[in-house]
């Protein structure tokens, strides 16, 4: 075997977890695709006798990528039409590396990812890597470019940060989340607004993001009324030829929309008390395009070459 065969082999062993990095750390499937192969341009031009941890090598290159990434990215999203969402992410392959305990795939919810927007890049960089990855501070310290006491300072701040907001969802019912997508589907290509009341809260919060392409709302709706009208006004559009499916997104089922082969929505739902408090929906088509290339090809895309 070659040497560079040999590197290209390595560098392709820790392509899933760099890849789960990155979409943590970003929000953006196909920005962590960039980041990722920018890491492996990194990687073939590094000398490998004198990379005693490739893993932690390359974490920390893609860390500090991710970093770059996320200052430009801030001004960004403070001028992104209405409310700015994660790209979801299909999870129920290896998208993520080998698969995650319950509370790692947590970390990678639309709920969390939403919150991890509120933190600086330095916190969010420290958060992920300690709570979805396990990462020590001193290992942190290293990827992040701090002192070990400033990563346990970061991570404080971050932490108390996403517990502000108070609980993400309630005890984790995967049936029950199953049965609650399953019947806004049903509910939803049927139209039957009746139907679709008995699944939300009173409180109820819909998040659409259409990035000022697709009809979704400039600000969030809290309240089931108001989230009934929108949906009343929306529904009957999507009715002709439109089929609705559960996937497993983020971690969890979701609801995903078809229209002939194009995928339309991706909406992702926290629950509370057996019924729908969240609802996070994304229809801007250029946030649904890596979703709908893994949907179509399962099992063969996250963190591969494109």
């Amino acid at each position: 075997m070659s040497a560079v065969t040999k590197s290209a082999e390595e560098f392709e062993s820790h392509r899933p977890r760099l890849f789960g990095l990155a979409y943590r750390m970003l929000g953006s499937a196909a920005e962590a695709e960039d980041v990722v192969q920018d890491a492996y341009l990194r990687w073939s031009g590094a000398d490998p006798d004198r990379v005693e941890r490739p893993g932690a090598w390359l974490a920390t290159v893609v860390t500090r990528l991710c970093l770059n990434r996320l200052t430009s990215a801030r001004a960004r999203r403070e001028e992104y039409p209405g409310p700015w969402l994660p790209e979801p992410l299909v999870t129920d392959d290896a998208a993520l590396g080998p698969p995650e305990s319950a509370e790692r795939r947590e970390a990678v919810s639309m709920a969390l990812l939403v919150l991890l927007e509120r933190l600086t890049p330095a916190e969010r960089a420290v958060y992920v890597l300690r709570e979805a990855f396990a990462y020590s501070h001193r290992e942190i310290a290293g990827a992040v470019g701090v002192s070990e006491a400033n990563s346990r300072q970061l991570h404080r701040r971050a932490s108390a940060r996403v517990a502000s907001a108070g609980p993400l969802s309630g005890p984790r019912d995967e049936r029950r989340h199953r049965e609650l997508v399953d019947a806004f589907a049903a509910a939803a290509r049927d139209g039957d607004l009746a139907a679709l009341e008995k699944v939300l809260a009173d409180d109820v919060t819909w998040v659409g993001d259409g990035g000022g392409v697709v009809r979704s709302g400039l600000r969030p709706l809290v309240g089931r009324a108001k989230v009934l009208r929108f949906l009343a006004g929306v529904l009957p559009r999507r009715q002709g030829g439109v089929r609705f499916e559960r996937a497993e997104v983020n971690g969890a089922a979701a609801l995903v929309a078809w229209s002939g082969p194009a995928l339309v929505t991706v909406a992702s739902f926290t629950v509370r008390d057996g019924l729908v408090a969240t609802v996070h929906s994304t229809v801007n088509p250029d946030k649904l395009a890596y979703a709908e290339r893994q949907l179509s090809h399962p099992g063969g895309l996250a963190g591969s070459h494109r």
